[in-house]
């Protein structure tokens, strides 16, 4: 899927390794609970343990 990305205010990549079997909301709660972040016009990135894969959370409120 593609995005327009040009309204994302941060691009954050999440380092170390995220297990990539989690849902989208297991990984909100990651950036809501580890990191103390709000989602809100921001851009995510997560990485598995090959770095062969990244999972994208792109949350944009109006």
């Amino acid at each position: 899927m593609l995005a327009d990305i040009s309204n994302v205010d941060a691009i954050y990549i999440v380092c170390g390794r995220t297990d990539m079997r989690k849902s989208i909301d297991g990984l909100c709660t990651i950036i809501q609970e580890q990191f103390s972040m709000e989602i809100d016009h921001s851009l995510y990135l997560f990485c598995g343990r090959k770095c062969d894969r990244i999972k994208a959370i792109l949350l944009l409120t109006s």
